[in-house]
């Protein structure tokens, strides 16, 4: 039995439907106020039969609180692939960001303690990544500097990382994924789901970029680590690095829109000015801290070179994903 963790978020779901693909059994994990009809409903994007699979789903409710509903969930699971987590940039979310990315992810290792469980994915994030190499790129030799400035999401998922590397210390099988920008489909009010309605309403967008991947990518190359046992390791997962701009106005003019206009750096610094005199009473100007500003204003190139030696995957290019997903939240909004 497999258990994944986040199975409704935009990469828990299409784990789990990779899971179904090759046979395996899937015990999913949800909240108890979680759309499951949202997962159904994006099945249809990933597979010609989606109710057949949807259907041989086992969901059960877990509370990451409670150590007897972990202890249940666990029950003859002999792997995990933990997606769930909070991604956020704005301050006022850090005690969540602490208690979802950190503390979720100590109790469930804690909890595999004398259980079944063999192995572990983690799913960490291109964010705790610091520096650049050699080559002036970033990659899995980047460590986190914490001398630096970091979002509260980025200091999260490292600290997250800290506790499952602790775990593999410990004698679990572990390995970490580090992805880049995540482009899916549904759950669109969460997460990297929000990019395609937020580009559309939005005509302004930043002058730096990032690392980008296709979920479906992301889900095939965890199974493949798993598969293949590359333990004790962790892997940068992008596809393709962009500018913001490239993927917004690729976005708005599919929907008829005028192209985008870059926001000028000297409005972002005004607006940090104005975050230190007035964010404790404003909360939006919270989001214009230095972390952000240098995450949206710069584009150092994400590396992929390691997993590419080490599976040589074949990645879905970054303007076929964003067509793909695209046509998918066009089709789901016309309802």
């Amino acid at each position: 039995m497999i258990l994944i963790t986040g199975a409704t978020g935009i990469l828990g779901r299409v784990v789990v439907l990779e899971l179904l693909k090759s046979g395996k059994q899937v015990r999913a994990c949800k909240r108890a106020t979680s759309n499951v009809e949202d997962v159904r409903n994006s099945f249809k994007f990933y597979t010609e039969n989606p109710d057949e699979y949807y259907n041989k789903i086992e969901w059960v409710d877990v509370d990451f609180e409670d150590a007897e509903s972990l202890k249940t969930a666990l029950e003859n699971v002999t792997e995990i692939y933990h997606c769930a987590g909070k991604v956020s940039f704005h301050p006022k979310d850090k005690k969540e960001l602490h208690q979802n990315n950190i503390k979720f992810t100590e109790q469930l290792l804690y909890a595999c303690e004398n259980s079944s469980v063999q192995n572990f994915c983690y799913i960490s994030s291109i964010a705790v990544l610091d520096g650049v190499n050699d080559s002036g790129e970033i990659d899995e030799t980047c460590d986190y500097n914490p001398k630096i400035s970091h979002s509260a999401y980025a200091a999260s998922k490292h600290f997250a990382e800290m506790e499952v590397w602790r775990a593999s210390a410990e004698g679990l099988n572990t390995v970490i994924l580090n992805p880049g920008v995540i482009l899916g489909s549904g759950n669109w009010k969460n997460s990297s789901g929000t990019l395609f309605s937020t580009f559309i309403k939005n005509k302004f967008t930043f002058s730096g970029g990032t690392a980008y991947v296709d979920v479906r990518d992301v889900a095939k190359i965890a199974l493949e680590l798993m598969d293949n046992k590359h333990f004790g390791e962790r892997f940068v997962v992008v596809a393709e690095n962009k500018n913001f701009v490239t993927i917004a106005d690729q976005i708005r003019e599919k929907v008829g829109l005028s192209k985008t206009k870059l926001l000028p750096m000297f409005l972002l610094n005004i607006g940090r000015i104005l975050n230190i005199l007035l964010g404790w009473l404003i909360s939006p100007l919270k989001m214009i801290s230095k972390p952000n500003i240098e995450a949206v204003s710069t584009n150092t190139k994400v590396s992929n070179k390691k997993l590419l030696k080490t599976i040589n995957y074949p990645f879905i290019s970054i303007q076929e994903s964003v067509e793909f997903h695209l046509n998918n939240y066009i089709s789901d909004h016309k309802k």
